[in-house]
């Protein structure tokens, strides 16, 4: 194992791996997971990962930090397609665009490869009750590993979640509760009952493993691109784990020699009734305040104040990047013209790259000759009240 310790986000203060931990002792910020790179260096090469048949996140085994004779909480999370998608690009004056495809994850979405590896961990220090405030797709997530690991899983959820989510999540055996509020909502109930209930909280960022299932994504995709990376990312950020996670990926795999300096321009998309990192990286700021009456049918994206916001902040303007908002309407439309020329029914958040896209062009912030990633996060089958409500 080469986790060596776990570093704050914002301070540096370095704190043990080997107990359960959620924030900074200090400062309150994220923790993130440190690894002996030069070790790793010297064990893994891309060649040993091609020979591996282990297609799941876990091949990557040497960069995630579950001690190597413990068996991962998995489901077959991970190993997830990048699809071409030349119609849609081509009408768009597009020559290279392509699709990471969550969707084909456990559970549907990419939450799975968070909780993979934050369930495991946490089971393997001894948690037996796991805590998440949710929007729909990380309870699900949760409920399943949860399960699958033998633990209590404990949904907040606020009420107007889609319904699939919520049946979802108690299917698999979760304790369900809704909110009548927000997401922020739900982590204020959490943390003033988690001390006395004997949970351990597993929201984003607020614990450090996630982080690391889901930096598998740049591992994959850098793998699927032989070891390039693309020019251009579009991700449907909420929380922002994943934008984070893959910029971790991209530091780790330059230093172990598998990819050159080059970086990809970051884009955040959010929806335009919830844009806090919008507002705050088109008015210069560090951190973004709380976004007010946030509203949008992607609930991935109903996420007023993000704890990573300094972070994503941070990768967009390092990255030359950018964050765009889309509205309801365009998200669900970019998705329907994505299904009915890819064949792919992805989430709202999806939609949302996708119109994001279409911005980005014209705004010549994109252009046709390069090689762009965009991210579905989530099949659509987990919206289908949103997509009936635009039918009608």
């Amino acid at each position: 194992m080469f986790l060596i310790h776990l570093t704050c986000t914002s301070c540096g203060l370095h704190h043990d791996w080997k107990h359960l931990q959620n924030l900074c002792t200090a400062c309150q910020r994220p923790l993130a997971a440190t690894y002996d790179l030069e070790k790793i260096r010297r064990a893994l090469t891309p060649e040993h990962l091609t020979s591996r048949r282990e297609k799941s996140l876990w091949r990557f085994r040497e960069v995630l930090p579950l001690p190597p004779s413990t068996e991962p909480v998995s489901l077959g999370e991970g190993g997830t397609p990048l699809l071409r998608a030349g119609r849609f690009g081509n009408k768009r004056g597009i020559e290279n665009l392509w699709i990471k495809d969550e969707s084909q994850n456990p559970t549907q979405t990419f939450k799975a490869r968070g909780m993979s590896v934050a369930v495991s961990m946490a089971k393997y220090l001894g948690a037996t009750k796991l805590a998440v405030p949710s929007a729909g797709n990380a309870g699900g997530a949760l409920a399943a590993y949860a399960a699958r690991a033998g633990l209590e899983a404990h949904i907040f959820m606020p009420r107007d979640t889609p319904r699939a989510n919520i049946i979802e999540c108690r299917e698999l055996g979760a304790h369900v509760t809704l909110i009548d509020g927000l997401i922020t909502d739900c982590g204020a109930e959490i943390a003033r009952r988690k001390q006395a209930e004997s949970w351990f909280e597993m929201s984003t960022l607020k614990e450090p493993y996630r982080l690391e299932g889901k930096k598998t994504l740049g591992y994959e995709l850098a793998e699927q691109l032989d070891w390039q990376l693309p020019d251009a990312i579009l991700y449907p950020t909420g929380g922002g784990t994943g934008l984070i996670g893959m910029w971790k990926a991209f530091d780790e795999m330059e230093t172990l020699g598998w990819i050159g300096p080059k970086r990809p321009r970051m884009f955040s998309v959010q929806a335009s009734g919830c844009a806090p990192i919008v507002h705050a990286f088109e008015n210069g700021e560090t951190f973004a305040s709380e976004f007010p009456k946030a509203q949008t049918v992607a609930s991935g994206l109903r996420v007023p104040k993000a704890i990573g916001d300094f972070l994503m902040l941070k990768i967009l303007r390092e990255s030359h990047g950018g964050a765009v908002t889309v509205d309801d309407e365009q998200m669900i439309r970019m998705a329907r013209e994505l299904g009915s020329t890819e064949g792919l029914f992805v989430s709202p958040e999806g939609g949302a790259c996708f119109a994001a896209l279409t911005s980005l062009i014209q705004a010549k912030q994109i252009a046709s000759h390069e090689l762009v990633v965009i991210f579905n996060t989530g099949s659509g089958v987990k919206y289908l009240d949103c997509y009936d409500e635009a039918t009608s």
